[in-house]
């Protein structure tokens, strides 16, 4: 099965199953079901869970609701589909009373209350940013590479939208670089007609061996099947993280870092070209990290206590 049909039967599924439940399954089922599914944390190790529950809602001191506070029953599923289902996936199990601020969509600065959201800026003081694990089926598509390192293209990749001044900037140096095949896919700008280029699947994308990340309005969409694949991610230092941890990855064991203005982007490629087994030894690490977030069932569970912590925190308990 290729990677565009898993894609398609990924997303029908994710709808289906979360239309069927709304429609179907009252909420109250639900919510009887909280404390049984809590108790499944004894499956796991308690200190790794808590660990990432805690990375999430880094609060811990009580704190008052805004008036913009909603309930689940408050909010339309019409608008930001996919940001709403994997919202109503954890609410459900919690009080039909439990209210929350929330942003929906991409958002790339601290809120100024606590405010569950899907991305926040990687800083110090982002606490007031609650991440949950909100538009998934975008950003968590499972792949499936079957091509080897050793029989993918020397040269690096990227596609995507050319909107955002930082991408501009690369795209200005490198759209005819021997080394790379990158450019933009939305309609150019006036004087960027030469850096367009053809879409790309992503199963196209895992022919090379180099694929570079770049952030967009937030984080990149592409680096969580980058971190499945048998292909080295290129990229610079995390800005934004979502519930991927991009704040936990680390230049030089999880993918390779390169400067803001990508200056050395020549000197990496071809060391890593002259030197396969450590770019091996790169992806093998990216690969053990992603695999923290393919067990659903603990997933499910990290997002319940994340939202249980915010219960607590605003005296809704």
């Amino acid at each position: 099965m290729g990677i565009l049909t898993v894609q398609r039967t990924n997303k029908v599924h994710f709808y289906t199953v979360a239309a069927v439940q709304r429609l179907f399954v009252p909420d109250g089922w639900f919510r009887s079901r909280l404390d049984k599914k809590l108790k499944q944390i004894g499956a796991y190790d308690e200190q790794q869970v808590y660990d990432r529950v805690n990375y999430y809602n880094k609060l811990n001191v009580p704190f008052s609701l805004s008036d913009k506070a909603v309930s689940l029953s408050e909010l339309s599923g019409s608008t930001k589909s996919a940001y709403y289902f994997d919202y109503r996936h954890l609410m459900r199990y919690l009080p039909k009373s439990f209210r929350a601020d929330i942003e929906f969509g991409d958002v790339s600065s601290v809120c100024p209350q606590p405010t569950l959201v899907k991305s926040r800026p990687i800083s110090a003081d982002n606490r007031n940013n609650i991440l949950l694990k909100l538009n998934s089926v975008r950003h968590f598509m499972p792949i499936r590479d079957t091509l080897r390192y050793e029989d993918k293209k020397d040269m690096v990749v990227w596609r995507g939208a050319g909107w955002q001044a930082h991408r501009k900037a690369f795209l200005s140096t490198y759209w005819n670089h021997p080394l790379c095949d990158v450019g933009q896919v939305n309609k150019p700008e006036k004087g960027a007609e030469s850096w367009v280029k053809p879409k790309m699947t992503v199963q196209e994308q895992l022919q090379y061996k180099f694929i570079l990340s770049i952030e967009g309005n937030d984080v990149a969409t592409n680096l969580k099947w980058i971190a499945q694949s048998n292909s080295l991610c290129f990229m610079t230092k995390p800005k934004m993280e979502t519930w991927f941890m991009e704040g936990r990855l680390k230049g030089g064991e999880h993918f390779v870092e390169l400067r803001d203005d990508y200056a050395d982007l020549d000197e990496k490629l071809h060391f890593y070209s002259d030197n396969p087994d450590a770019a091996k030894a790169v992806i093998r690490n990216f690969n053990r990290y992603y695999e923290q977030f393919t067990d659903q069932r603990q997933e499910e569970l990290i997002g319940l206590l994340v939202a249980r912590k915010y219960q607590e925190l605003s005296e809704q308990l």
